[in-house]
């Protein structure tokens, strides 16, 4: 071990080890043997869900703009020249069900102007956690319950991930969602759950936990070599693993990081088996993210999965007193790059149907800008993406753009939500297969609603 302290050793190890919590990679390669017709049938019957988080808030109401004139004009009025978007700088995008009305996106993201314009991309309009549904009179006569400590970054992170708006979240709608398809992948389940950003919410199940993957596709234990290597480091790592110790917590961590270690090995062999994609994606770290995860679906066949869920983000949204003009520009185009990106990746795959991108974030900002930016506020529009979403059309309802109009909270321009995170997730975890009453399960507040499945997917 050189000079390495032991207990040192151990922790620094210790930190990769969330690869051998999830357990059972290793009998994954046995899925390699698959003959060709059930391969076929595996590719048909596959559905992965990514979810893209944007923290901090995005400002979506610069992200889709009303171009009709009269709506333009509220808009450019609400938002003054601080904060609004000239008219003609707006890409148009054509919404097929919002009859005389026009809408354009964000100049930044041309990618997903034409993901929309033909077709593969939807809008989510006016989005947000409720308990229930909710008018202006309800809410300011407190008539019908709210989700708690609204406008606060860490609370509706917690909600938009977890579909929790009534009590404290112990975990994501995305672990519900992959405790019930689990079962899909047979004994290849740790793989079901994937984050390429490290710890959320959103993928803590009630059984089950993400499998850390970085975006570079390291895991942590690159630098072991086998159990016959003779270098320093796989030698030391083989000789903690022959301990055998009596502790029984030193023993479940020789447990855990044995099998981290064979998961990492089988994951590793498969990706290499990836050829290299013909898409370009980004240099930006959310490129980076959904080209590991391009590669990730590339090799589901290897991997013998079926079902899985991806988590993916993007920091930077947060933009009170920053130039927020020049912040959204560019983090709103690398959102739209590498959401492009990966559904091209998706077509040269040949499984654009069988994959689904879509966007949260904590919240929407104020439609009023407070001097340079702007403040934490509550409905918001996102985007959904994939060969079998029902594109080019916006569902849910969009807001009147007016400082204390219908869809006002007050007077503060921060729009009362008409859909709710409950709905939008219920109709992803349908498309992934879950029955009614599963859906129930993953979304028990979704009965409160008139339409649980909101009808974007094929």
């Amino acid at each position: 071990m050189m000079n390495i302290n032991r207990r040192k050793f151990l922790t620094q190890l210790g930190a990769a080890a969330g690869l051998g919590a999830l357990s059972d990679l290793e009998r994954i390669a046995a899925a390699a043997t698959l003959g060709s017709s059930q391969s076929k049938l595996l590719s048909e019957d596959y559905r992965a869900l990514v979810c893209i988080f944007m923290f901090g808030g995005n400002d979506a109401n610069n992200m889709v703009i009303p171009t009709s004139t009269t709506e333009y004009q509220q808009y450019a009025s609400g938002r003054t020249s601080v904060l609004a978007l000239s008219q003609g700088s707006l890409l148009p995008v054509n919404i097929q069900n919002t009859p005389g009305r026009t809408f354009g996106l964000h100049p930044s993201m041309t990618g997903m102007q034409g993901l929309i314009n033909s077709g593969k991309a939807a809008i989510l309009a006016n989005i947000g956690p409720l308990y229930a549904p909710i008018t202006r009179a309800q809410l300011q006569n407190r008539s019908v319950r709210t989700p708690p400590d609204l406008y606060s970054h860490s609370d509706q992170q917690a909600q938009w991930q977890s579909a929790t708006s009534y009590e404290p979240p112990r975990n994501g709608w995305g672990g519900r969602l992959g405790d019930l398809v689990a079962a899909a992948n047979g004994t290849n389940s740790s793989s079901t759950l994937i984050s390429v950003t490290g710890n959320n919410l959103f993928e803590v199940g009630t059984t089950m936990s993400s499998f850390k993957v970085s975006s570079n596709t390291q895991f942590g234990f690159d630098f072991y070599k086998g159990g016959s290597a003779t270098d320093p480091l796989s030698r030391g790592v083989n000789e903690l693993l022959g301990l055998h110790p009596a502790n029984m917590l030193e023993n479940a961590w020789e447990d855990i990081i044995g099998r981290a270690i064979q998961n990492q090995q089988t994951l590793a062999a498969a990706l290499a088996a990836v050829p290299a994609f013909t898409t370009v994606f980004p240099n930006t770290g959310i490129g980076g993210q959904m080209q590991t995860i391009a590669r990730l679906v590339a090799a589901r066949q290897a991997l013998g999965l079926k079902r899985q869920v991806f988590f993916a983000s993007i920091g930077g949204f947060d933009t009170h007193g920053d130039d927020q003009i020049d912040t959204q520009q560019r983090l709103l185009g690398e959102v739209s790059g590498a959401m492009t990106a990966l559904y091209n990746a998706t077509v040269e795959l040949n499984v654009a149907e069988n994959v689904t991108s879509f966007t949260s974030s904590d919240f929407n900002r104020t439609f009023p800008s407070n001097g340079k930016g702007s403040d934490h506020a509550w409905g918001s529009h996102h985007l959904v993406a994939g060969g079998s979403v029902n594109g080019g059309r916006m569902y849910g309802t969009f807001p009147t753009l007016v400082k204390g109009g219908p869809d006002d909270t007050g007077s503060g321009g921060l729009w009362i939500p008409t859909t709710s995170v409950d709905q939008m997730g219920a109709t992803l975890a349908t498309w992934m297969g879950s029955s009614v009453a599963d859906v129930n399960t993953i979304f028990p507040n979704v009965y409160r609603f008139a339409t649980p499945n909101l009808g974007f997917m094929k």
